[in-house]
C-alpha cells in the first residue's frame, strides 16, 4: 500500500492555508496563500473559484463546490450520501478507526471521502463526482469504492457520460486489502461503461492525486485533464528516491511533468476547466 495513503495523519498546512486561531465562534474572514503569502477575503477567494490571485495557486476545493461548479445550476441529484463505512478490521492506531470517521464527518459534514450526483452540463445530463479531501485525505475505503461503482454503474445504465475529480492521498490503509479490492472493482465498472454504454469517461487530477487512486480509475479516463501543479502519482517522492538510490528530476509527480511524458492530455486551470469539459463531453458523448 501506498506511504501516500497515509498522508493524511500530517497536519497539511499548505492546503488549507489558514493560521491557527483560537477556538471560539468568530468566523475566519481571509485566508494566506501557501504559495505566494498573499491575504485573500474569503468572499473573493469563492468568487476565485479559490485560486490566488497574486500567483494562481489552486487551493484545495470541496466537493459540493467542486460539483456546482462543473454544473447547470439548479441540476444536481445527490446519490449515496446515506452510504457509512464500518471497521471491519476493528483498525487501532494513536485512535481507533470509528473514532476518526466520527471527527472527519463532524468537520466535514459528510459520511465519506467521496460525493457523486448526477445533473446537466450546458444541458448535457452526465454523472459526475469528486472527492472531499479533508475527509482523511481523500483516502479510498469500501464506501469510496462502492460510490464509484455506482456512478459508473449509473452512467453505463443511463448511457451517460462520467465524470471524476479525483483528490486523494490513496488507499485507506484503517480497512486494508478492502479498500484495495476497491481499485478492481471500480476499474470493471469502467470497463463496463466502455464495453456496454460506449460512453466518455474524463477523469480530472487535482492536488493530490495518489497511491491506489492514482493506480485504478483516475488514470483510465478516455481524456485526462489536470489542475495546475497538482502532485500526481503512485507512491511519493521520497519513498522513490530510497527505493531506486537516485535523485528524481525536478518537477517530478507534478501535471506539467506528467503532461510532458504523455502521461495527461492537458494541464486546465479552474477557471477554464467547465467549458473544457463541456466542449469534450458535447464532442465524445454518444
Amino acid at each position: 500500500m501506498s506511504s501516500q495513503g497515509g498522508r493524511w495523519f500530517e497536519q497539511r498546512k499548505e492546503f488549507t492555508g489558514r493560521s491557527p486561531r483560537a477556538e471560539d465562534d468568530t468566523p475566519e474572514l481571509w485566508t494566506r496563500c501557501p504559495a505566494c503569502g498573499a491575504m485573500s477575503f474569503n468572499e473573493s477567494l469563492a468568487a476565485q473559484l479559490f485560486v490566488c490571485k497574486e500567483c494562481d495557486h489552486h487551493f484545495v476545493m470541496s466537493a459540493v463546490a467542486r460539483l456546482e461548479m462543473l454544473t447547470d445550476p439548479g441540476s444536481l441529484e445527490f446519490h449515496d450520501g446515506g452510504l457509512k463505512p464500518t471497521d471491519p478490521l476493528r483498525f487501532v492506531d494513536s485512535k481507533p478507526y470509528p473514532a476518526r470517521l466520527k471527527s472527519s464527518q463532524r468537520a466535514v459534514g459528510t459520511n465519506d471521502a467521496f460525493t457523486s450526483a448526477s445533473g446537466t452540463l450546458d444541458g448535457l445530463p452526465i454523472e459526475i463526482g469528486a472527492f472531499e479531501f479533508k475527509f482523511m485525505g481523500g483516502s479510498m475505503g469500501s464506501v469510496v469504492g462502492e460510490c464509484i461503482t455506482r456512478l459508473f454503474e449509473r452512467a453505463t445504465e443511463r448511457r451517460r457520460p462520467a465524470v471524476v475529480v479525483s483528490a486523494s492521498g490513496g488507499a485507506r490503509m484503517q480497512e486494508g486489502v478492502l479498500s484495495l479490492m476497491q481499485m478492481a472493482k471500480t476499474c470493471a465498472a469502467l470497463a463496463r461503461l466502455h464495453d456496454e454504454a460506449r460512453q466518455p469517461y474524463i477523469s480530472v487530477l487535482t492536488h493530490p492525486t495518489t497511491g491506489g487512486v492514482a493506480a485504478s480509475f483516475a488514470m483510465l479516463g478516455d481524456v485526462i485533464l489536470a489542475e495546475p501543479k497538482a502532485q500526481i502519482g503512485f507512491a511519493g517522492p521520497r519513498v522513490i528516491e530510497q527505493t531506486i538510490g537516485q535523485e528524481l528530476p525536478e518537477g517530478f509527480q507534478r501535471s506539467e511533468y506528467l503532461l510532458e511524458h504523455g502521461m495527461v492530455d492537458r494541464i486546465v486551470r479552474r477557471g477554464e476547466l467547465r467549458a473544457t469539459l463541456s466542449s469534450l463531453l458535447h464532442k465524445l458523448a454518444r
